[in-house]
């Protein structure tokens, strides 16, 4: 699906990677509909982006989700795409974990797609054309340790992502499910830097894996897996789980060391 001319609805529009993914749908000649809870960042990122909306919402609970919806088809008079960025990270051992954030991941990583998807999903249907982009991670098919929650909210959305495109098969209506690797963005905390720094773990300007969303859409990928050796090792962990348990056990005690200083 080529972005020029699409109506595009971005959810996590006002963050690091999201901010830069909309001007270049714009730049693309899409007309966007960005989403996000907070709304000064929201109008600052559209200020300069001719052709784009802004919609502030809270993608917590499936009412905000509808209401966000609703405003979206609204404003771009239907959808052609429907992009779910936003998400929220946490890295702590997981006996530290607040009950209340591990829900709040949940919701906005997980549900919030699922919710927004329900919302939209009719209107691709009618008019016999669109697509979901579900952005996932490598966490999404690997467990890391210290990202258990980030984690399993990532592996809900791949298997979302998995079993919405075979339902939708026989439709004109198509499932991306999109995996980067770590990302140099705002999500991660100072704690997450400087393990990633100490554990010498690959991390992607966030420039380049915009280009790469881009390029998936436009080339109507189903799956995608960005960085290598990363993108192997989900292949490995697949066929041979206790390998990678292996391989990561190293790494793993150096990130429980900053873990726990948080």
């Amino acid at each position: 699906m080529e972005i020029k001319g699409k109506r595009i609805v971005l959810t996590g529009a006002a963050g690091g990677m999201g901010s830069l993914l909309a001007a270049e749908l714009v730049a693309g000649g899409a007309t966007l509909a960005m989403v996000d809870a907070n709304a000064d960042a929201l109008h600052k990122v559209a200020a300069g982006l001719k052709g784009s909306h802004t919609v502030a919402g809270d993608l917590s609970s499936a009412e905000g989700c509808k209401v966000a919806a609703e405003e979206c088809l609204q404003l771009l008079g239907g959808v052609d795409l429907l992009i779910n960025l936003a998400g929220i990270n946490s890295f702590a051992a997981y006996e530290d974990e607040d009950p209340g954030k591990i829900e709040l991941i949940m919701r906005v990583n997980l549900l919030a797609p699922m919710w927004l998807t329900r919302a939209f999903l009719p209107a691709m249907l009618e008019q016999n054309s669109g697509r979901i982009v579900n952005v996932g991670s490598i966490f999404g098919s690997i467990g890391f340790a210290y990202f258990s929650v980030y984690s399993a909210s990532k592996f809900g959305l791949r298997g979302f992502s998995e079993a919405l495109r075979r339902e939708l098969a026989d439709s004109a209506v198509k499932v991306t499910y999109i995996a980067p690797r770590a990302v140099k963005t705002p999500i991660n905390s100072d704690a997450v830097m400087k393990m990633n720094e100490a554990t010498k773990t690959n991390m992607d300007a966030p420039e380049d894996v915009v280009k790469k969303i881009v390029a998936a859409i436009n080339n109507d990928h189903k799956d995608i897996y960005f960085g290598f050796p990363e993108s192997l090792f989900v292949r490995i962990n697949v066929l041979f789980p206790r390998l990678v348990d292996r391989a990561l056990a190293a790494q793993n005690r150096i990130a429980r060391t900053f873990a726990k200083k948080q």
